[in-house]
């Protein structure tokens, strides 16, 4: 990848964002950040952009970025980047504003409907977890089915992610037993260090200490990023509370 990204060729800029990615999912969020001007749209800057911001739970950033990406992959006649972006707004917001989820998880859908985008739509599924997290709607069991099909499917990687959204759902419900079931799935599925700042994330979610054997790498001190993740679920609670 680094010979693709360095021969300055066509694939080039796909060769530098895979590099960023690869950063990131080892938790190596300056290496990521450092990529970011040399991808332009062929490396998906804005995406990546994205993908860095909401693990520091900056999640106007992060949908600013989203739909940042939206737009140019409009502006290119890309539908299926177009499709993937709008489905990474939905997550990121369902994570904030659960009736703003709603309305971007529908465009979302109506987005992927032509398109054969089986990952995404595992995506929309993990965003309409997060916009029901707290609530009545089968969380867990909808986490349960979802963790199995995406395996079955080949995408095991998105195990830490629906763990997480899991977690967000176990925090807001005060349910500690469950988080902590979560959270060992989750280190189990990170143990190779792909992901690892997930763990990272649900301690905070569950104001729980901070691992001691973190090797994530945030851009801010991790202080600020944990008490980001808290605020979430503590204004989800007060939400489902104000909505009773």
């Amino acid at each position: 990848m680094r010979q693709v990204a360095d021969a300055a060729g066509r694939l080039a800029p796909r060769g530098r964002r895979d590099l960023a990615q690869l950063a990131r999912i080892r938790g190596d969020f300056p290496t990521a950040l450092a990529a970011v001007p040399t991808l332009g749209w062929k490396g998906r800057h804005h995406r990546v952009l994205a993908h860095i911001q909401w693990p520091h739970g900056d999640i106007e950033g992060a949908a600013a970025a989203f739909e940042d990406a939206r737009t140019e992959a409009e502006q290119h006649d890309a539908p299926g980047e177009r499709a993937i972006a709008q489905t990474l707004l939905a997550l990121v917001v369902a994570f904030s504003a659960p009736q703003r989820a709603d309305d971007e998880l529908a465009l979302a859908h109506q987005y992927l409907e032509p398109l054969d985008q089986r990952a995404t739509t595992f995506y929309a599924a993990v965003a309409a977890l997060v916009r029901d997290a707290g609530t009545e709607a089968d969380v867990t069991d909808r986490a349960t089915v979802l963790r199995t099909e995406s395996t079955v499917a080949g995408l095991p990687l998105l195990t830490p992610l629906i763990e997480t959204a899991a977690a967000f759902h176990h925090a807001v419900r005060g349910a500690h037993e469950d988080l902590a079931a979560t959270l060992d799935r989750l280190r189990e599925a990170s143990s190779d260090g792909d992901f690892a700042y997930y763990v990272d994330i649900v301690t905070a979610m569950g104001d729980l200490p901070q691992p001691e054997d973190s090797a994530t790498q945030w851009l801010e001190e991790a202080p600020t990023v944990r008490r980001r993740w808290r605020a979430l679920v503590t204004a989800r609670q007060d939400h489902l509370r104000g909505s009773l």
